[in-house]
């Protein structure tokens, strides 16, 4: 695999991991919920837990390139921040768009 084809695979990793937590009621994508809806302290940590695995698929990929390069707190940081602005759509269908009468009744 090139340099540039891991690029792009990290970043599609990140798209989707991103907004996995916005888009399903499930913990993890397997945690079953019934009958209740997933809080924002379980987003938020999914969100986290997800960025961590995108990160670690980040390390696998430049390692198997070659040698990594150290990075210091302020790559962390803007990876961060990155990884939050990815998760915007997800944000803001899952909380900001606009219900139906039968999305807010839960029918």
């Amino acid at each position: 695999m090139t340099q540039g084809a891991a690029v792009w695979w990290v970043l599609l990793v990140a798209v989707v991991a991103a907004n996995l937590p916005f888009v399903n009621e499930r913990l993890f994508l397997v945690g079953p919920r019934p009958g209740e809806a997933k809080g924002v302290a379980w987003r938020l940590l999914e969100l986290l837990a997800y960025a961590l695995m995108t990160w670690g698929v980040g390390v696998g990929l430049e390692s198997a390139l070659g040698q990594r390069s150290p990075q210091g707190w302020e790559f962390y940081a803007a990876g961060l921040c990155l990884f939050l602005t990815l998760a915007s759509p997800g944000f803001v269908w899952r909380y900001l768009r606009r219900q139906g009468p039968r999305e807010r009744s839960g029918a």
